[in-house]
């Protein structure tokens, strides 16, 4: 586990220190981790369901080369803001479709289209800054993922913390509306915290 600020420290405080280590990162262990993503993920995807992945930002693992191997059947987060309450859900997306700001100034799908049910994805993907070995993820503070997991609907589709092993810690903060996740992918593979069943193909 990489050397961290203290586990008394404030959520801000981890995260300029893992923006920072995350800066430092070479190529090869991003590359690494793709190769992972492309060897594992597909087979976990149920013939009629999607992959919730994400757009990189700068810093964070690109996946999207795995569209080549789930061709059609991909869906992207947008945070939207119907009525003025923004809410985080996963809209279909292929390489080639148009992008454009969702509320929170990452790229989504455009036009906005209807956001996808639970059901329809088969696997999340969703990177961090740090994460511990009780799958607590670190992000940038917006809790979008914890409030659409906090839904039991959410809840119970898989999902994968996206960082490289260099990110991983003992423990984090954990405050109480943290949900921690599945498990999480790396340069080293994928890693359950319990049993997954595959769907079938």
């Amino acid at each position: 586990m990489a050397g961290t600020p203290g586990p008394g420290d404030p959520k801000p405080l981890w995260r300029r220190h893992f923006r920072q280590q995350r800066a430092q990162q070479p190529e090869e262990q991003r590359r690494r981790l793709l190769e992972q993503a492309q060897a594992g993920i597909p087979r976990l995807i149920g013939a009629d369901q999607r992959l919730g992945l994400y757009w990189p930002l700068a810093g964070e693992p690109d996946l999207r080369d795995l569209a080549k191997a789930l061709p059609g059947r991909l869906a992207l987060p947008a945070i939207r803001t119907p009525q003025g309450a923004g809410r985080l859900g996963y809209e279909i997306w292929q390489p080639g479709d148009p992008l454009q700001p969702d509320a929170a100034g990452v790229p989504a799908p455009a036009p906005a289209g209807r956001p996808l049910p639970a059901s329809a994805l088969g696997l999340l993907l969703v990177p961090a800054l740090a994460y511990d070995r009780r799958a607590v993820r670190l992000g940038y503070g917006g809790g979008w993922f914890d409030r659409l997991r906090a839904d039991p609907a959410w809840r119970s589709v898989p999902a994968l913390i996206v960082a490289s092993a260099a990110c991983a810690v003992e423990q984090l903060p954990l405050d109480p509306w943290d949900v921690p996740f599945d498990g999480w992918l790396s340069e080293r593979g994928i890693e359950w915290l319990q049993p997954v069943e595959r769907p079938a193909l």
